[in-house]
């Protein structure tokens, strides 16, 4: 199993960062390789519980599905893997931490088993790639005001 981590200073608030990130069915305009969003449930508040996803991954097609919780609402949200094509595991958290002036430490975490074993290079290149769209690609959705 292989687990990330990466911390970003995001000029918005935990507020916003959190609302963006449980826009779940938005995904497909801001994270490149998320093809298809489908919400199978929703918690009581309305929010997306368990979502199926779509995305592209070492070159080819992946689908999962991924269950939400949010009993730590609006300052973090984490998710766990129910099922997946190429993964064993796909469970993460993002938290979101108060800064100065408006903004907010976003903290992201993800661990990953996958089914088939891969080359150590190739998981560095996919783990680069991931942590670009959960962080970079989350700084650049919040601070456009989209």
């Amino acid at each position: 199993m292989e687990h990330t981590a990466q911390k970003m200073t995001i000029a918005g608030t935990p507020e916003r960062c959190f609302a963006v990130v449980t826009d779940i069915e938005r995904y497909p305009e801001w994270v490149a390789d998320v093809k298809e969003v489908r919400v199978l449930e929703r918690d009581a508040a309305g929010r997306p519980s368990v979502v199926s996803f779509r995305a592209g991954a070492f070159g080819r097609s992946t689908s999962y599905v991924l269950s939400y919780d949010y009993s730590d609402a609006p300052f973090a949200v984490s998710w766990k893997q129910r099922d997946g094509d190429l993964t064993n595991r796909l469970d993460g958290r993002y938290e979101f931490h108060a800064g100065p002036d408006g903004t907010t430490e976003v903290h992201y975490e993800l661990s990953v088993e996958l089914r088939v074993p891969i080359p150590g290079f190739v998981k560095r290149r996919a783990e680069a790639h991931i942590l670009h769209a959960a962080v970079r690609d989350l700084k650049a959705r919040v601070e456009s005001g989209s």
